[in-house]
């Protein structure tokens, strides 16, 4: 087979390590391909800039069209971000029959659809494992490993940022502001943390992975988004003396071809995997009817660990470019989409309230949850020194989003209830 010529589209951190492992791994690329990989043409901002890594002048260009025009290049690797930009790119790299592999979840997620069905037109690949969970095969392993089986959850730790800043919460027992500072000043958040730690970051993928797992069409806008920044460090210190981690979850169920996606902070319990999953790594749970309970780990973002994922599906293009199959994977949903109603949605709850600190106030408290037909798990009253009114913290049982928005409701309207002070989800 001819020697496969690669073009890459940016040379920042991630771009970097893809060029390392190629020129690195060159004989095991080979033994696994049966074919040579060579970059023919990187894209930069700026030819002149210092780089980390020592790369030919002759490969560096500033003109895109050295690589999306160039008849030599077979696949074009996009590493560069954004949006617009990137799409512009990709599919004008697919009208010239070039199969694409990309690491952009902001553009999958919002435009996967669009790319996904060119690259069929085309007859084209592409492929986008790094987009979620970094170094992790979260999306080869929905689509191949699970390709028997039927998904009915996914629920994952797929952000870095929030889930260092949750952790280091709850092991130093520091507000939210301070460990994001120092998550800031470390290089894990960004100056403008708001994607991450807002939650968009993680629906981005959670778009993805949901699009997969349920082979029905997800758009962001399917997914409720709630972030961290109003996670207090006494929330997390009830919820470590109940027996429970917050973590920032992506979840995604489905029950009846019906389906639910959301991010949201969540209290999760000690016993559950994905409460020890700590730092900035990343942990992808997936039941499905016949295996059961499975769990992926492992670092969600770095230079080396995205590189891994975006040249491991280098060769699966490359493997499809010697059998002649390129564009057949089967990765086009063919499911009608049914989103679940609050009715159809249902979890257990955690909720803090201030409420007066007086007789009957507790029976008037769980007065509410029997008449919406909330039954609960348990009912905790602790005493809290600095705070001048009661703290009821309330465990339910299964309960559906509508009956607890019409709990919530009440509480808002009773002039016992001072303040609704925190309402998580509760898994495991």
């Amino acid at each position: 087979m001819k020697s496969i010529q690669v073009g890459l589209l940016g040379l920042g951190t991630v771009g970097t390590g893809v060029v390392r492992i190629i020129k690195g791994h060159q004989q095991d690329l080979m033994s696994q391909t049966g074919a040579s990989i060579e970059i023919s043409k990187i894209l930069v901002q700026d030819k002149s800039k210092l780089r980390d890594i020592e790369v030919s002048s002759e490969l560096l260009t500033e003109d895109p069209r050295d690589v999306i025009e160039n008849p030599e290049i077979d696949i074009v690797i996009e590493v560069m971000g954004g949006i617009e930009l990137a799409k512009g790119y990709i599919l004008e790299a697919l009208d010239r029959g070039k199969h694409v592999v990309t690491a952009n979840k902001d553009l999958m997620a919002l435009h996967g659809q669009e790319i996904l069905a060119k690259a069929s037109e085309k007859g084209c690949d592409v492929l986008y494992e790094a987009s979620v969970a970094g170094g992790i095969p979260i999306i080869r392993t929905l689509v191949e490993g699970f390709s028997s089986d039927r998904i009915t959850k996914i629920m994952g730790i797929v952000n870095g940022t929030t889930n260092y800043i949750l952790s280091k919460m709850s092991q130093e027992g520091a507000a939210y502001l301070d460990v994001l500072k120092e998550a800031q000043d470390l290089g894990y958040a960004e100056s403008d943390p708001t994607s991450d730690v807002e939650g968009f970051d993680a629906a981005r993928k959670m778009t993805i992975l949901g699009t997969l797992g349920f082979h029905a069409h997800v758009s962001l806008s399917d997914v409720k988004v709630r972030g961290i920044s109003q996670v207090s460090k006494e929330d997390i210190a009830y919820g470590k003396r109940l027996g429970y981690e917050v973590k920032l979850l992506g979840i995604a169920e489905r029950q009846d071809d019906y389906i639910s996606i959301s991010v949201q902070p969540t209290m999760v319990k000690k016993s559950h995997p994905l409460a020890s999953v700590n730092g900035v790594f990343n942990a992808v749970y997936v039941h499905g009817e016949a295996v059961g309970e499975t769990m992926f780990y492992g670092p969600g973002a770095g230079g080396m660990p995205t590189a891994t994922s975006i040249v491991a599906d280098l060769v699966a293009v490359v493997r499809n470019l010697k059998l002649g199959i390129n564009g057949q994977r089967a990765l086009a949903p063919y499911k009608e989409k049914k989103l679940k109603t609050d009715e159809q949605i249902a979890s257990k709850n955690f909720i803090l309230l201030h409420v007066e600190d007086k007789a009957g106030v507790l029976a008037q408290i769980t007065q509410v949850f029997a008449q919406h037909e909330v039954s609960l798990e348990s009912v905790l009253q602790h005493p809290n020194e600095t705070n001048p009114k009661a703290e009821i913290i309330i465990i339910t049982h299964d309960a559906n989003q509508a009956a607890m928005k019409n709990v919530l409701k009440q509480f808002e309207g009773m002039d016992v209830v001072h303040a609704i002070k925190s309402v998580y989800r509760v898994e495991g």
